[in-house]
Parts: structure tokens; C-alpha cells; sequence
């Protein structure tokens, strides 16, 4: 099975093509040419599979080979490229030339079709082979990235290629680097974190110096980790107190078996044949008796990279050497990836002169270190590193070619770069089929998986051995052990999220869509927390690979239908909780999935407005009301026709009031036939926002209270939180005196629970409250406690306008410079919003701050950006407009105008309950009286003003009004 089954990953392909091949068969005599033909294709054949491809077909003279079938190497690009450079010369041995082409992409692969690879990467391939000139090899620019550290290379102008929307980049081939790597090891960077292995691997070495012992010390740990760094920190240390021979395995190719012993005796000038013999047992004696030889007098160091890659005979002589070296100053290091283990389980075990450490990732403050070394000349935004450091999980080489892409790209997109995805790759790809099946299946949970998962999804046949499949990629460092999310059972977590994203990626989208909607099924039969979010996440994945490979799946309606309304319920539980940002994800993604005309879709159309209220969709959420408002279902239609009404009237207020009122009503009698709750609460809700804007305090608490019995009834907390903190702020801005508004704010406080939303709006309003009694610290811990909240839950608006709060308290406390900042503040970002109806009122008390701070012209102008921007029935804004206005005009003398401003001002907070409107209003009538010389009115005006804050007992504010009125000269009457 595993050898059929069909898989997605990235291979490198080479198409390789004769030239002037139609010239030579008319001029060559046909047996001569089948045979010169046989003689041609048995070279490139040779090639090919010599370097670890696969020919895929031979058409006509051209042949076409993949690298990375069945199994997938690191540098299956590197080999490509080689390859190509032999096939050019055997080509032009046979009096030949051919034209090359090379490309790397993702495939799928495997399954029951007649080619061993299909998709675009096999396209651009063929066209690079036909854009190349005779005797020319071109590459992509992926296999470039891949192959970068072992060839010379040089752009080509960017090729038009037939079948592809925009030029393909492409380089020319110059040079093959002999035996050099693809990816050249930075041993020059700094070495960051690794100071306890340093000293381990160092006083190990002193040891055996001192002891005149052989040592053993092996190095272990995944691609990049930064073994081969402290091995150069070591060497340096070494420096001449030792003799360093050094040698590296080869991962392939012919004759390799002693390569690295051959590597390291030519580079002591000794002649390879004289060491060599003819049998292992021969070869091992002779070394061994070389290395005491030459330790007798001076330390000999041994070093041996990617040991991984050794043949078993080579292993066998370094394990003679570590077994039978005495009393001789010999230390053999031997790099290796955790691979090696598997070959040899009982490597170094039972050896008393032998020791194994494994390298474990940087931690984020030494990938951080590591990148501020690597980028001294241009430092990264915070942001960038903190992305970086996450996705490359403390892999040192995985930081470098990060920041190598990003630096390249010249974006701050963090991508896996080709050469991570490849080594990860030929990683999975080198387990066994069932463990690497465990892992993929694992992989479809996400990062975090559990046993049970994999063997509800594994097939029946391997399910017994799911456990020990699982012990496998445990001791093979790809999953650890961690706390499990369902109760009794048992939780891994990957070594990496890409390796995850790895073994993920591999499995084709088909396979994908069937094991994500299994998943779900299964998982909804647990109870653990959040598990619609993640049950609708599945849903979601499956639905998304089903509509990519076949749009038209009649099974597609069903399932969107039950991904929307399980991310429809996470959605309602996250805005129960306060957390807007999750909210409106949710919501947006259950409505998406569904039609546009879809009633289910309509349906959520008041819930995914409420959510985006918080942030700058405000368009959005009138498209998605409007919509719904012409619903065939009354009740649908007449709950969006509610909340549409405010969200008009909060967008600026296009719709006249009194249409407004009557859109209400309308939908209020088709509610109340229907006995919609959640209607009917939406109702109360729009009401009580109506009644707020007109400065009723009492009313609106009266309809706030109509809102909160329905959508209880309904099991709509999460719209309780706007009611409640109407109801609240009534108290602050009504008539109830300070001390009794204080005690019913901390009962509606006790009443929020674990509610943090609606702690956090008591926190807001008590500290209004606090500050006209004078304790102003308390006033702002309790601000700052509401602010964070707002900012972290992703309601943008709220936090916006909850500056109005903290310019109260620097107001209340004589901080009229703080309260200008604040209001500063919150306009900025109502206006960055687009919530224009806060916004205006946040610039009105602008306003009237600055024409405190007597800057009469900067007033004028916010006064008047407050005016335009004010919905119709938005009273607050329009009364401190007048009155600021007034108030400017009586100080350039135009008594007449601003006393008709200041009347009209009057008269209409006349007709509201909000204390601190009134006062505000008659004491600044009281001022443009007493600039007029109408001392008597104007003693009478701030009289009615102080009134309004002694009943209400705003001691803080009395008192700054009274200071203010000593200023004007203005007794009280």
C-alpha cells in the first residue's frame, strides 16, 4: 500500500533533451542509430540513478528523471544539478549536445496513474529544458536556492514560458563546486546559548589528554541545531596543543565506504593504500596502530561529521578504535543526527570512555542574541524577530535562512525557506510506512495530538500498533510527550511545528479533506473546552480541500451548513466572554462558507455585526445587515431591520430619527407577534441606545432592563455586557446621588462573576464615580484595569471611547493637559475606525477641554469637526457644540449670537436627566453672562449649575467649578 498510495511533496525534475537529434537520424543509419541511442540512454540512466533519481520515461531522445522519488533526500536539488553537469559531458562524449532544464516544486506522487509525478513543477521544468540553448543547463529559482553553496551560477533575463501568467526566474548553470555542500555551514557566527556543552565537550577532552585515554564523545542532534558551530568553537580551542584529523561521511555515491578514512590519511600525507587493507578486520588495525603511533608523542583529535551517512563497515572501525585504544591520548568526535541511533541503538553503550550529548534548541532570548549578531548592520523590528524565533523553534540554521529569505525578498513575510522544507522531508521521508502514517495522521489534529486520535484515524489493520509507532517518532526526537487536552487519554506534542506542517503538507488534499471530517465527527462525541471552535476548524479544512478539487460536490452545501454552525456557536461562547477579536473571526468564517442568499447566513447577520462594531468593518456589517433585511423570513428580516437602524445612526446617522423610530416600531410588532426573543432583546437594545443619545438616563435604564430579560430568556449573554453598562453609566450621568450610584455599581459588579467584560466596564464606570468623591489613584488603577481589557479582547472602539473616562478623572482631578491627551487620543482612533458617532462626541468634549484651556480658535475648529460629524439625533454633541460656540462668541464680543447659542443650549438639556450636561451647560451660560456684564443672570445661571453637582454630590467637580466661577469674578446667588 505505501508504496502506491499518493502523496504530495517537492522533487526536483530534470528533462534533458537531444539537439540537431532530427539532423543525425537523417544522416545515420538506422540499426547504427538504435544502438548509439541504447549507448545514450544507458549513460543517462546510469547518471541519474547514481545520484539517487529516477527516470521517469525516456520520449523519443529526450528523458525526463525526478529526485526525491520514492524517498526524498536533503539535497535531491544539489543531485539534480550534478547530474545534469555528468549527462552534459556524456552528451558531448558521444559527439552530441543537449539542452537541460532543472526545477523544483511540490508534486504529487504515487497512486495508480502511468507517471510517477504530476503538477506545475513538472511544466516549468519541460519549459526550462526548451528555453535552454545547446550544451546549456537551467535551473529554477527553488533548485538554485538548494543547491547555492556548490554552484556557480548566473540570472538569466526572466523567461516567458509558455502556460504561466508571469516570467519564470531561471539561472544558467557555470560550475559544479566539487564535493562542497549545497548549503555552506556559517561557522563564523557567533556561538550563542551553548556554554554548558562547551565545557562538557571540552573537559572531556581534558580529561583524556590528562588520563592518556581514548575518548569517544558523540554530538548528536536534528539538521542545523548548531553542531557543527560548537565542534569549530572546540577546534579553536584545541588550537595546536593537538593534532585534528578530520573527516566527513558522504549521504552517497560510488566507492564511499572508507572515504572519510581516505579524506582524513591524505591530509596527513599518509598513502591510503598502505592503511587500507584487504579485509575490515586488517583496516581496523592498521588505523588504530597509526592514530597510537602518532599519539604517543602528540594528542591526536578525530573528528567525523554526519557519522549518520556512514557505511556499517566504517561505524564498525571507529567503534574498534573507541574499544581498543590504550593508554594513548586519542579523542574521537563524532558528529551525527539522532539518525544514527536507529542504525546503531547501542551506540556508545557499555563503553566506560564514551559519552553522547544532545544539542536541544536555543531559547527565544538566544535566538534573539543570535539574530542581533547576525543582522548588526540592520536590526530587526521587533515584531519580525519575535515571528522568526517562533517559527524557528531555536534551530540556529533555521534563524539564518530566515533571515537569508527575508533579506532576499526584502519582506517581512517569515516563509520556510526550500532548504528547511527539505531537510524536513527527507527526515519523514526516511521512516518506516506505518510510523510515518502515525505521524500524518497526528498531524491532521495539529501540533498538539493525542493517541486516540491517531487510532480513530489510522487504519483498522495497524491500530494495535499505533502505541509503539508512537514510541518510535518519540525516540527519533519528531513528538514529545505533553499534558493531554481529552481526559485519559494520551498527548504528544511535534519537536517543531514544521515538521508537523511537514508531514501534513504530504498528504494529498483528498486524503486531507476525509481524515479532517473524520476527525470532527469523532471529536464531537468528547467534551472538552472549545470544542466547537475546533470541531468547526475540521469542518472547515474539509470542506476547503473538497471545494478546491470539485466545486461542484453536491455534498458541499451540507457540510458548510454544519461548519457554520459549529463556528457560529464558538463564536456566540467567545463573545459571551468578552473576546471580540475571536468573535468576529468566527462569526466571518460562519458566514462566509455559507451562500451569500443562504438563510443560515442571513441569520447570523446581527451576531457578525455586533462583532465587527469593535473594529473598522463598519461596512461590512451594514452589507451583511442589509442583506439579511430582505430576508423571506419575517422574524430574520425584522431583527436585522433593528440593529441595522443603529448601526446607521453609529456610521453617522443618514437616516432621519423620526424614520428610524418608525423602522423600530415596525419591527418591534413583528417580534412580539413572533415571540422572538433574541428579536425582541435587539429591540430594547437599539431603544435604550436611542434614549442614550437623547440624554435619558432613566429611560434608557428602564428599556436597558426590557433588553436583558429577553436576551436571557434567549441565552444571549453575551449581549448583556452593552445593556448592563448602559445601566451603569445611567448612574454615573443621571440623577441618583453619588453614594447610592457607587453601591448599585459594585452590586452589578458582583453580579458579572467571572464575566471579565463586564468587570471591566464596572472598573471604567466606578472610577467615574470615584473621581467626584476625590480618590482619584483608585479612580485610575481602574481605568487602566478596563483599558487593557478592551485593548486585549480586540474591541477597538470601546477602548477608543473609554479615553472619555480617563479625561473625566484628569479633569475631575484639574488635569486639563491629561484630559486633552486623552480625548486626543480617543478621536485619533475613532476616526482611524471609522465610528464617526463616537468620535463626534469624544471631539465635542475636545472642544470644550481646549476652550477651558482658553485656545478659543483650536475649540472653534473641533467644535465645529464635532458638529459635521454628529448623527441628527446625537443631542450630547450638538449641546456642547452651542455652548462652546457660545461661549468663544461672547469673548470676541458677540454677546447677541452667543447668548442665542447658550439659550437654545439650555433648553434642550433641559429636557434630559444628565447631571453633568446640565451643570456643564448653565455653567458656561454662566460665563458668557458674565462676559456680556449680565452679572445678576449669570450669578443665577451658575447657581443652577453648582445645583446640579451638589445634588448629585460631584464633590471633585463642584469644586473645580467653583474655582472656575472665583476666575470670571461671578458670585453664586
Amino acid at each position: 500500500m505505501e508504496e502506491t498510495r499518493e502523496q504530495r511533496k517537492v522533487v526536483t525534475i530534470l528533462f534533458c533533451d537531444l539537439v540537431g537529434s532530427t539532423a543525425l537520424g537523417e544522416s545515420t543509419d538506422p540499426e547504427a542509430l538504435r544502438a548509439r541511442m541504447r549507448r545514450y540512454f544507458a549513460d543517462l540512466r546510469g547518471i541519474v540513478e547514481r545520484h539517487g533519481g529516477t527516470v521517469e520515461k525516456f520520449v523519443g531522445d529526450a528523458v525526463m528523471a525526478v529526485f526525491g522519488i520514492p524517498v526524498s533526500h536533503e539535497d535531491d536539488g544539489l543531485r539534480a544539478i550534478r547530474a545534469a553537469s555528468e549527462m552534459q559531458a556524456a552528451v558531448a562524449g558521444h559527439g552530441l549536445e543537449a539542452r537541460i532544464g532543472v526545477n523544483t516544486g511540490a508534486v504529487v506522487a504515487g497512486g495508480e496513474g502511468e507517471t510517477l509525478v504530476t503538477g506545475d513543477a513538472v511544466n516549468v521544468a519541460a519549459r526550462l529544458e526548451q528555453a535552454a540553448a545547446a550544451g546549456e543547463t537551467l535551473m529554477g529559482a527553488e533548485t538554485r536556492l538548494l543547491a547555492r553553496g556548490a554552484v556557480r551560477v548566473e540570472a538569466v533575463e526572466p523567461l516567458v514560458l509558455k502556460g504561466k501568467s508571469v516570467p519564470v526566474e531561471a539561472y544558467r548553470l557555470l560550475e559544479v563546486l566539487g564535493d562542497a555542500a549545497p548549503l555552506a555551514r556559517h561557522l563564523d557566527a557567533p556561538l550563542v546559548g551553548r556554554e554548558r556543552e562547551r565545557q562538557r565537550l571540552w573537559r572531556d577532552y581534558e580529561d583524556g589528554v590528562a588520563d592518556r585515554t581514548c575518548r569517544l564523545f558523540t554530538l548528536l542532534g536534528p539538521a542545523g541545531i548548531g553542531k557543527s558551530r560548537l565542534v569549530a568553537d572546540f577546534l579553536e580551542r584545541v588550537d595546536d596543543s593537538a593534532d585534528v584529523l578530520r573527516s566527513r561521511c558522504l549521504s552517497y555515491g560510488e566507492g564511499i565506504t572508507y572515504w572519510p578514512l581516505v579524506e582524513m590519511l591524505i591530509a596527513i600525507g599518509v598513502t591510503p593504500d598502505t592503511v587500507i587493507g584487504t579485509s575490515p578486520p586488517e583496516t581496523q588495525l592498521a588505523f588504530r596502530r597509526l592514530l597510537e603511533g602518532r599519539a604517543a608523542t602528540r594528542p591526536q583529535v578525530v573528528v567525523i561529521d554526519d557519522l549518520q551517512w556512514a557505511e556499517p563497515v566504517f561505524v564498525d572501525l571507529v567503534e574498534h578504535i573507541a574499544d581498543y585504544s590504550r593508554d594513548t591520548p586519542i579523542f574521537l568526535l563524532c558528529i551525527a543526527r539522532t539518525e544514527l541511533l536507529d542504525l546503531r541503538p547501542g551506540w556508545g553503550g557499555g563503553k566506560v570512555n564514551a559519552t553522547s550529548l544532545l544539542l536541544e534548541p536555543l531559547g527565544s532570548g538566544e535566538c534573539e542574541e543570535l539574530m542581533e549578531h547576525l543582522v548588526a548592520d540592520a536590526p530587526l523590528a521587533a515584531e519580525l524577530r519575535e515571528r522568526i524565533t517562533t517559527a524557528s523553534a531555536g534551530n540556529p540554521l533555521y534563524v539564518e535562512e530566515m533571515l537569508a529569505m527575508v533579506r532576499e525578498h526584502g519582506s517581512d513575510d517569515v516563509a520556510v525557506p526550500p532548504t528547511i522544507q527539505a531537510l524536513l522531508q527527507a527526515r519523514i521521508d526516511s521512516l518506516d510506512g506505518e510510523v510515518r502514517l502515525v505521524m500524518e495522521r497526528g498531524a491532521v489534529e495539529g501540533e498538539v495530538f493525542h493517541r486516540g486520535t491517531v487510532a480513530e484515524l489510522a487504519p483498522a489493520s495497524m491500530r494495535t500498533g499505533v502505541e509503539g509507532h508512537l514510541a518510535t517518532l518519540v525516540r527519533k526526537e519528531l513528538i514529545r510527550a505533553t499534558t493531554p487536552m481529552l481526559p485519559e487519554d494520551e498527548g504528544f506534542r511535534f519537536r517543531h511545528l514544521l515538521i508537523r506542517d511537514a508531514a501534513y503538507d504530504s498528504l494529498p488534499k483528498a486524503t486531507r479533506a476525509e481524515l479532517h471530517e473524520r476527525f470532527a465527527d469523532w471529536l464531537s462525541t468528547h467534551e472538552i473546552v472549545e470544542r466547537d471552535e475546533i470541531v468547526g476548524y475540521h469542518l472547515e479544512q474539509a470542506h476547503r480541500y473538497r471545494a478546491e478539487l470539485d466545486p461542484g460536490d453536491p455534498a458541499l452545501p451540507v457540510l458548510a451548513a454544519r461548519v457554520s454552525e459549529r463556528l457560529a456557536s464558538a463564536g456566540r461562547a467567545a463573545m459571551d466572554r468578552g473576546d471580540f477579536g475571536a468573535g468576529r473571526s468566527l462569526f466571518r468564517r460562519a458566514s462566509t462558507i455559507l451562500a451569500e442568499d443562504d438563510p443560515g447566513r442571513l441569520a447570523l447577520a446581527p451576531d457578525l455585526a455586533i462583532a465587527l462594531l469593535e473594529s473598522e468593518s463598519l461596512d461590512e456589517a451594514q452589507a451583511a445587515l442589509a442583506r439579511a433585511r430582505l430576508s423571506m423570513d419575517p422574524v430574520i428580516a425584522a431583527t436585522a431591520t433593528v440593529v441595522e437602524t443603529s448601526f446607521d445612526f453609529f456610521g453617522g446617522g443618514s437616516i432621519p430619527t423620526d424614520v428610524r423610530l418608525a423602522r423600530l416600531e415596525d419591527a418591534y410588532r413583528v417580534l412580539t407577534a413572533a415571540n422572538d426573543d433574541e428579536g425582541l432583546g435587539y429591540y430594547w437594545w437599539s431603544l435604550a441606545g436611542e434614549k442614550w443619545v437623547s440624554l435619558q438616563a432613566e429611560e434608557t435604564a428602564a428599556a436597558c432592563e426590557h433588553g436583558l430579560e429577553h436576551f436571557r430568556r434567549a441565552g444571549m449573554y453575551r449581549r448583556t455586557d452593552d445593556l448592563t453598562w448602559w445601566v451603569r453609566s445611567a448612574y454615573v450621568f443621571g440623577p441618583k446621588p453619588v453614594p447610592e450610584a457607587i453601591e448599585r455599581v459594585r452590586a452589578l459588579q458582583r453580579e458579572a462573576g467571572d464575566s471579565i467584560a463586564l468587570q471591566a466596564g464596572a472598573a471604567t464606570t466606578l472610577g467615574r464615580l470615584l473621581a467626584m468623591q476625590g480618590d482619584f489613584e483608585q479612580a485610575r488603577e481602574l481605568y487602566a484595569f478596563g483599558l487593557d481589557f478592551y485593548r486585549s479582547a480586540g474591541m477597538a472602539v470601546s477602548a477608543a471611547g473609554v479615553t472619555l473616562h480617563g479625561a473625566w478623572i484628569e479633569q475631575h482631578a484639574g488635569n486639563e493637559s491629561g484630559t486633552e491627551q486623552y480625548l486626543r487620543r480617543g478621536a485619533e482612533e475613532l476616526q482611524a475606525l471609522g465610528n464617526m458617532a463616537f468620535f463626534s462626541t469624544v471631539a465635542a468634549r475636545l472642544a470644550q477641554s481646549l476652550y477651558t484651556q482658553a485656545r478659543f480658535d483650536e475649540a472653534q475648529e473641533l467644535s465645529t469637526v464635532a458638529r459635521d460629524a454628529s448623527p441628527e439625533g446625537d443631542l450630547i454633541n450638538f449641546v456642547f457644540a452651542d455652548a462652546v460656540d457660545g461661549c468663544i462668541l461672547s469673548h470676541h464680543g458677540h454677546h447677541e449670537e452667543a447668548g442665542a447659542l447658550l439659550r437654545r443650549a439650555v433648553a434642550r438639556v433641559e429636557e434630559t436627566d444628565f447631571y453633568f450636561a446640565r451643570a456643564d451647560v448653565h455653567l458656561m451660560h454662566a460665563e458668557m453672562l458674565s462676559r456680556a456684564g449680565e452679572a445678576a443672570a449669570a450669578s443665577r445661571a451658575a447657581a443652577r449649575g453648582l445645583g446640579e453637582l451638589d445634588d448629585k454630590g460631584d464633590v471633585t467637580g463642584a469644586a473645580r467649578a467653583r474655582a472656575r466661577l472665583d476666575e470670571f469674578g461671578i458670585q453664586v446667588a
